[in-house]
C-alpha cells in the first residue's frame, strides 16, 4: 500500500496541511482487510502529484540540479517525476513536509487496533533513493555525454566539507590526487567532459570513466551450458573473472530463441595503474579445458595533459578460436565503444563517492526519523534499486552502492524486475554483502517463454529467507477506467487476462505458490 507523503497535503487558509480524511481512507484498508500489508512510505521523485509537489518544484532549493544549474526535466511512462534534494537539512521545505507527514502517519499507525498493527509486516522507507539524470526512463544505460546530479550550491559546498573531513588538509588531498589546490574553497565538483568542453584544470573532467573504471560488458547465450567461465585479459595479462548471469531483459525481449533474461556479463576494470597508451581487453571463455575468444576491445589511456601516447600495438592472447564456434552460442559486446579513450581524474572518483554518501545519508536520516516517530525498527526496510544487476546500466548515474549492504541500520528492501527476480548473480551479491532477512518491495519476473519462471522465482526467495515480496502490481480500479495493457506500466498489471510481460503467468504462479 503506497502512501505518498507529499501528495497527502492540501492547501488551507492556514497553509499546507495533511488531508487527514484521505489518510484515514488508507488506514481503513489496514483496519478492515484481514491480510498482511507492506506500507510504502513514498517520499522520492515519484511523489510528484498534487498541489504541494507542484509548489515545491518552483523552488530550486528543494531540488537536485545538473551542472548547468537547472533541475532535470523528468518523466516515467508519462508520469512526471521531480528530483527532490538529498540534503538532510530539515529546514528545507520539502524535508519539512516529508518529516511532518512521516510523524503524523506514525502516530495514526500506532493508534490502530493491535490486530491491525500486526498485519503490517514491513514499512519501506522513502522509495528508490538515488541521484538522477536526463532521460531517466531510457537513459539508465547511457555512458556517453552523461549529466548527473547534484551540482546545487548546497551540494557542491558539501563536497568541499566532505573532502576536508576525509583528507584533513589540502596538502594531503594534493598528495593523493596530484593537483595543487591552494585551499578546499578552490575546489569545484568535476562537471566537464574533456572531449567536448574546455577545462580550466584537469580536475574539472568528468565522464563515465573518469573515476578510473572501464566497464567491459555484453551478453552471452549458451543454452547447452558449454562455457564454464569467462575471464578478462588486458594486454595478455590475466585480470580476473568476468561476472555472468546478469539481467538483460532487452535481449530477452528482442531474440525469440533466448528464453532467459539472465544473459549479461560484465567486469568493471580498474585501469588506474595502466600506463598511458594503447591497450587491448579480451574476454576469454573456457569450455572443457579449451579457451575461446568471446570479445576483444582496443582502448587508449590518455594522460591528463593529453600529450602523445605510446602508439605501439599492445600484447594480446593470440590464436584463440571464436567462442561462436561452440554450438548454439550467441554473444555481443556492448561496452565500451571500440577504441574508447579514457582519462583518470582522481577528483571524479571522490565526487562519485561523495554522491553515494549523499544517498546513504538521506536514507539514514529518514530511517532515524522513522524510529524517532515510533515506527518499529524490526519492520523498517529500504526500497532500493540494484543497478549493477543489469549489466548494461551505468551504476554511477544512480550512486546507490553504499546503501546496499547488511551493515546498514535498516533492513534491505531490494526491488527486482526481469531476471533479477531469480538471479544467481544477485544471490551471490547479497551473500558478499551479508544481506539477510530482506524484502522485495517491487517484484515482477516479466517473463513468458518458460511457464515455470515466475513460480521458481517466488520459491527461490522463500528459500533464501525473504521476509516479504510485493508483486508489482495489482489494481482495484475497474478496467473501464484504465488503458489497455500496452499503456505504460499497465503491461505489468497482474491479472489472469493480461499476457503482456507474462503477467498472467505471474498471477497463476502466485495462486499456486499460496496453495503450497
Amino acid at each position: 500500500m503506497t502512501l505518498q507523503l507529499l501528495s497527502l497535503f492540501q492547501e488551507t487558509p492556514q497553509g499546507w496541511a495533511i488531508d487527514t480524511t484521505r489518510l484515514e481512507r488508507h488506514l481503513d484498508l489496514i483496519r478492515q482487510v484481514d491480510r498482511p500489508v507492506v506500507v510504502y512510505l513514498a517520499a522520492d521523485h515519484f511523489d510528484s502529484r498534487g498541489p504541494l509537489p507542484a509548489e515545491l518544484a518552483r523552488n530550486p532549493d528543494n531540488l537536485m540540479l545538473l551542472a548547468d544549474g537547472k533541475p532535470p526535466e523528468l518523466g516515467y511512462f508519462g508520469y512526471r517525476i521531480l528530483p527532490y534534494t538529498l540534503s538532510t537539512d530539515p529546514a528545507i521545505a520539502v524535508n519539512r513536509y516529508r518529516l511532518h507527514a512521516l510523524n503524523l502517519i506514525a502516530q495514526r499507525v500506532k493508534a490502530l487496533p493491535q490486530k491491525a498493527q500486526e498485519r503490517i509486516v514491513a514499512f519501506t522507507l522513502a522509495g528508490e533513493l538515488h541521484h538522477l539524470f536526463p532521460d531517466f526512463e531510457n537513459g539508465m544505460g547511457a555512458f556517453q555525454n552523461i549529466h548527473v546530479t547534484d551540482y546545487s550550491p548546497r551540494s557542491t559546498a558539501g563536497f568541499r566539507v566532505w573532502l576536508q573531513s576525509k583528507y584533513m588538509s589540502v596538502a594531503r588531498l594534493n598528495a593523493a590526487t596530484g593537483f595543487d589546490f591552494a585551499s578546499f574553497d578552490q575546489i569545484d565538483a568535476p562537471a566537464r567532459d574533456i572531449r567536448r568542453q574546455r577545462l580550466g584544470s584537469f580536475a574539472e573532467h568528468y565522464d563515465s570513466f573518469a573515476a578510473g573504471t572501464l566497464p567491459i560488458a555484453g551478453w552471452l547465450w549458451d543454452p547447452a551450458r558449454q562455457i564454464d567461465r569467462l575471464d578478462l585479459y588486458v594486454d595478455a595479462q590475466h585480470i580476473g573473472p568476468v561476472s555472468r548471469g546478469m539481467n538483460r531483459l532487452d535481449v530477452y525481449r528482442a531474440v525469440k530463441e533466448i528464453t532467459s533474461p539472465n544473459t549479461g556479463y560484465r567486469h568493471d576494470f580498474d585501469f588506474r595503474a595502466l600506463p598511458p597508451g594503447r591497450h587491448v581487453a579480451q574476454v576469454i571463455a573456457s569450455s572443457h579445458d579449451k579457451r575461446y575468444q568471446l570479445a576483444e576491445l582496443p582502448f587508449t589511456v590518455v594522460p591528463r595533459n593529453q600529450s602523445p601516447v605510446n602508439d605501439a600495438a599492445p600484447d594480446s592472447v593470440k590464436g584463440l578460436p571464436d567462442a561462436k564456434r561452440l554450438k548454439g552460442v550467441r554473444s555481443w559486446l556492448d561496452l565500451p565503444s571500440p577504441h574508447q579513450d579514457v582519462y583518470y581524474n582522481p577528483l571524479a572518483r571522490e565526487w562519485n563517492m561523495y554522491r553515494e554518501s549523499q544517498v546513504f545519508g538521506f536514507l539514514k536520516a529518514f530511517h532515524a526519523h522513522a524510529i524517532q516517530a515510533g515506527l518499529p525498527a524490526q519492520k523498517l526496510f529500504s526500497h532500493q534499486i540494484v543497478p549493477k544487476v543489469n549489466s548494461s546500466w551505468n551504476a554511477a548515474l544512480f550512486a546507490v552502492g553504499s546503501t546496499l549492504g547488511g551493515a546498514t541500520p535498516w533492513r534491505q528492501g531490494l526491488n527486482m524486475y526481469g531476471g533479477a527476480t531469480d538471479s544467481a548473480w544477485l544471490r551471490q551479491y547479497m551473500r558478499q554483502r551479508n544481506i539477510r532477512a530482506y524484502g522485495a518491495p517491487e517484484f515482477h519476473p516479466q517473463q513468458w517463454k518458460r511457464p515455470n519462471a515466475a513460480l521458481k522465482a517466488l520459491q527461490s526467495h522463500y528459500a533464501a529467507g525473504a521476509r516479504f515480496i510485493s508483486p508489482y502490481y495489482f489494481s482495484i480500479i475497474p478496467r473501464r477506467f484504465k488503458g489497455g495493457p500496452a499503456h505504460g506500466v499497465n503491461r505489468m498489471e497482474i491479472t489472469p487476462g493480461n499476457s503482456a510481460d507474462g503477467s498472467d503467468q505471474f498471477y497463476r504462479a502466485i495462486v499456486e505458490f499460496a496453495k503450497r
